[in-house]
């Protein structure tokens, strides 16, 4: 069973959970596992798969259990980074290992930036990068559509919208944006219209995590080790691009992991990868530093 803490930070009272001993038994870091807009909830299968490892899950300020007081509600990389360097501080358990998906990807890439005695590898899983592109900004007009079809129209159009970004296949060209927007119910989504706009995925409040920008100097010097994933199933699309840009940008190759985005999920969100193969992957990249 997880040990859930509560720790005060500037703004925010960040919830997280302690998987086994402190300071780990094996002699091993901690290992971080980091999401955004997921929360520690996300990570319940893949934490599964490291019973032999102390490992730290957390719910970024202002998402599942962690709230802010800061009078915000954009999730900044560079805010979110700041909560992890107090998290592990407050383990007491030196410089751990992370791996971070999505959003979390990038909050993990900022972690490293500022404060790069923390973390002794970081494997950061398809980090969504709208500036490492060469169609920087057809694809911010892209991900404009999703949003702007969010605000017109409710979570079902605005997330359907979003799922056609994520299937396309290379550049955003005249013919993605000829398309007519897609129909929510191709995605067994709702149609109807809630009312609600505070979708973190959907609504602005995270174009701080997609406009991120990389800094390939302060990464390459840090003394981290620094791998970026991508999934097998992702080949071509927009997760998948950033990965191999990102790479590329701090001169190496991905590290190609099962499955699809999310491929660490098991069924429990309707959406799943392959976490056992995905585990052993993440396995074997931690271990062969």
């Amino acid at each position: 069973m997880a040990d859930t803490r509560v720790l005060e930070t500037s703004g925010a009272r960040i919830t997280y959970d302690v998987h086994g001993p402190l300071p780990p038994a094996d002699g091993r870091p901690p290992l971080l596992m980091i999401g955004q807009p997921m929360d520690a909830g996300g990570f319940r299968a893949l934490a599964a798969r490291f019973a032999d490892r102390t490992v730290v899950t957390y719910d970024p300020r202002g998402l599942g259990r962690s709230t802010r007081s800061d009078g915000r509600v954009d999730n900044d990389p560079v805010t979110q980074a700041e909560d992890l360097h107090a998290v592990i501080a407050e383990l007491g358990a030196g410089p751990v290992e992370v791996f971070g998906s999505s959003g979390g990807a990038i909050a993990g890439l900022q972690l490293v930036t500022a404060h790069p005695e923390d973390v002794v590898t970081l494997v950061a899983h398809e980090p969504p990068i709208i500036g490492v592109l060469p169609d920087a900004e057809a694809t911010r007009r892209a991900a404009e559509g999703f949003r702007e079809a969010y605000q017109a129209k409710g979570w079902g159009h605005g997330m359907a919208g979003f799922m056609a970004l994520g299937m396309w296949q290379g550049e955003f060209t005249d013919a993605y944006f000829a398309q007519p927007a897609p129909d929510p119910a191709m995605f067994g989504m709702p149609g109807e219209d809630d009312g609600s706009r505070d979708d973190p995925l959907l609504s602005a409040r995270s174009n701080a995590v997609t406009d991120y920008r990389l800094d390939v100097e302060a990464l390459r010097a840090a003394p981290t080790r620094v791998v970026i994933g991508v999934a097998e199933e992702t080949t071509g699309t927009f997760t998948a691009r950033t990965s191999e840009a990102t790479a590329q940008a701090l001169g190496q190759q991905t590290v190609v992991f099962p499955s699809h985005h999310g491929g660490f999920l098991d069924g429990e969100f309707g959406w799943p990868g392959k976490p056992d193969e995905f585990a052993a992957t993440l396995r074997e990249v931690l271990e062969s530093r």
